[in-house]
């Protein structure tokens, strides 16, 4: 791992190409990078200073380019906005009549190419706003205006949101809390389709990393299945495993396979290991009670539309064309399915941990939040 980039290094070779903003925490070793020209998306950050482990994937060869890529721009980062649906007849990233392959798959500029303005900034806050219009497969538009403010959390708000002491432990959090209004003169009704907050965090993929993603245990004829595995193809076991309340799938950036978990089944808190690197992240969002509205990305013309998923993960591989976009792996979250009038808004909220430091201290952490330990983590898919 000593070939990786550190935080430092990251930020220089991003302001080469985009300016971007380091926020710090109290303490100043926690840093986190936020360019307000990719969506005002977080890139990377530190528990460490400048000279630290940078946490999230960043596509050297993408941002280099300087070129607009067709379907995606992968630039990469740690946490990003988009908006939802993927798939189905309310999507935004299909035209109208088109197959639901790879081919016809596009990323919409507003979230993919077009800069957010700064609206406000401080040493541990940054806030962006966006004004827009969207249409989806089924010709609807959507007006709408995008508020998104990242900031710092010091160790008192994450032992607060996340019920466990960091202690002597080098951690880095932060909150991006994102809020979207309907600014049109129609409200946004099922029958026309609706949006959703969608944050994607891309991180470095190990041969020794796994996911986590605890779910409510129950029967299925209550609850539905535990997970959705089916995305782009059944998961093979020996990647994916379901046990006592804790789905476990690979993180390794070597096969292409997505996993979704439903409102029912889902919490508010998943994360993932790197064995290898010894980090442990946490990722917790704002999942309001008894809501099951949430949009359905699945690439299909749908019976359900709004029988989609409140917790994705993804591990990059190769596609059906034979490219791979990273590799890297995601931790994702959505609002649920946004039914605002005009004028209304919605907000999803989410929160950012890395930690690193003593292996005892970070079973502690795991166990106290995840609910397994890291020996756990670590062998579930041996």
């Amino acid at each position: 791992m000593s070939s990786e980039k550190t935080f430092g290094e990251d930020v220089e070779f991003l302001n080469e190409h985009a300016k971007t903003l380091v926020l710090r925490s109290k303490s100043g070793d926690a840093l986190v990078a936020v360019t307000p020209e990719y969506q005002g998306r977080v890139m990377t950050s530190s528990a460490t200073g400048e000279d630290g482990v940078s946490f999230g994937w960043i596509n050297y060869k993408q941002v280099a380019s300087g070129e607009i890529a067709e379907h995606i721009n992968v630039y990469g980062g740690e946490e990003r906005f988009w908006l939802g649906p993927e798939g189905g007849q309310f999507s935004i990233f299909f035209p109208p009549g088109a197959e639901f392959e790879f081919a016809d798959w596009q990323t919409p500029p507003l979230i993919d190419t077009e800069p957010f303005d700064v609206v406000d900034q401080s040493d541990s806050k940054v806030s962006f706003a966006k004004e827009a219009s969207i249409k989806n497969y089924s010709d609807n538009e959507f007006k709408l205006k995008i508020e998104r403010d990242v900031e710092m959390l010091d160790p008192s708000a994450a032992k607060d949101s996340l019920g466990v002491d960091p202690g002597e432990l080098k951690f880095v959090g932060y909150r991006t809390t994102n809020k979207v209004t309907n600014t049109g003169d129609d409200a946004w009704t099922k029958e026309t389709g609706l949006l959703s907050v969608w944050l994607l965090g891309m991180y470095k993929p190990g041969p020794k990393t796994t996911i986590v993603v605890p779910y409510e245990q129950g029967d299925e004829a209550e609850l539905g299945m535990i997970v959705n595995d089916t995305y782009f193809g059944k998961v093979p076991a020996e990647r994916l495993k379901a046990d006592d309340g804790v789905i476990y799938m690979s993180g390794d950036g070597e096969y292409r396979s997505k996993i979704g978990v439903s409102p029912k089944r889902a919490k508010d808190l998943a994360g993932s290991y790197d064995a290898e690197r010894g980090v442990l992240t946490l990722v917790k969002y704002n999942k309001p009670a008894g809501v099951t509205d949430y949009v359905n990305s699945m690439w299909e013309i749908q019976d359900e539309p709004f029988a989609g998923d409140t917790v994705n993960a993804y591990n990059d591989g190769l596609n059906d064309e034979g490219t791979m976009l990273g590799p890297f792996y995601e931790i994702e979250t959505s609002s649920p399915a946004l039914a605002l009038t005009p004028g209304e808004s919605g907000t999803h909220i989410s929160e950012t941990y890395h930690f690193e430091g003593d292996k005892a201290e970070l079973d502690r952490v795991a166990k106290e939040t995840l609910g397994v330990s890291l020996e756990q983590i670590r062998t579930a898919l041996d």
